[in-house]
C-alpha cells in the first residue's frame, strides 16, 4: 500500500513538473511575437492619429496617479502634434485603451481605440469608423470640449445601449488630453481627472 502511494506521488509531481514546463516553454515561444505585434499596432496608431512627421519621442507623464504616455511627433525638430496612450478603467469589460492625437494647438486629429472588451454590438461601436464618440471629438478644439458624455452634462454623444463604455471612452480622451497639456507645455502638471466615468464606478450596480 505505501509502495502504491508512493508511485502515485511521484507520477503526479512528473505531471505537474511536465506540465509547468510545457505552459512556460509555450511562454517563452509566445513573449516575443505578442510583444512585437503590440509595437506593431502602436506605431500603426501613431500614423492615424498624428500629422506627417519626421521623428517621435516618448515620455510618460503622471495622470490620476498612473503613467500615460505621450508620443511627440517632430518636423525639424518642431512639435506638430502629440500622441497619447490612455486607458480608462472603468469599461463596461474591463479596461478601454486609446490613443489620442492632438495637433500642436491641442484639436483632436483622431482617436484609434487600442483595447477593448466590450459588449459585441454594444460598446464594440466604439471602434466603428465614424462612430457618434469619435464624430463628437474629432477635429474639435479639445479646450472647448467638456468631456463628459451628454447624460452627464458633457458634450459627447454617447452609443446606444453602451453608456458605461460611452463613459469609459470619454474618461480615456480626458486624461489623454491633461497629459497633452503638460508635455505641450501648456500647464506645469497634470490635475486628477474626474468624469462621468469614475463617478459611476464608485456608485456600481448599473448596467450597459
Amino acid at each position: 500500500m505505501e509502495s502504491s502511494l508512493k508511485n502515485m506521488v511521484l507520477v503526479l509531481f512528473t505531471i505537474t513538473l511536465l506540465s509547468s514546463a510545457a505552459v512556460g516553454g509555450v511562454y517563452m515561444l509566445t513573449e516575443e511575437p505578442i510583444a512585437q505585434a503590440k509595437v506593431a499596432a502602436v506605431n500603426d496608431a501613431l500614423k492615424q492619429v498624428l500629422p506627417e512627421y519626421e521623428a517621435t519621442t516618448s515620455q510618460d507623464i503622471e495622470v490620476n496617479a498612473l503613467p500615460v504616455k505621450v508620443h511627440t511627433a517632430t518636423v525639424a525638430d518642431k512639435a506638430v502634434g502629440y500622441a497619447v496612450e490612455s486607458t480608462s478603467k472603468n469599461g463596461f469589460g474591463g479596461a478601454v485603451r486609446l490613443m489620442v492625437g492632438f495637433d500642436a494647438e491641442g484639436t483632436i486629429l483622431n482617436i484609434n481605440v487600442l483595447e477593448q472588451k466590450e459588449t459585441p454590438g454594444l460598446g464594440t461601436k466604439m471602434t466603428d469608423e465614424g462612430n457618434v464618440l469619435l464624430a463628437s471629438l474629432k477635429g474639435k478644439d479639445a479646450a472647448q470640449v467638456k468631456m463628459t458624455v451628454k447624460k452627464d452634462g458633457g458634450d459627447i454623444d454617447a452609443l446606444t445601449a453602451a453608456t458605461i463604455s460611452s463613459r469609459a471612452y470619454a474618461e480615456a480622451v480626458a486624461i489623454a488630453y491633461e497629459a497633452y497639456k503638460v508635455a505641450s507645455g501648456k500647464q506645469a502638471t497634470a490635475g486628477d481627472v474626474a468624469t462621468g466615468a469614475t463617478k459611476q464606478a464608485e456608485k456600481g450596480g448599473e448596467n450597459e
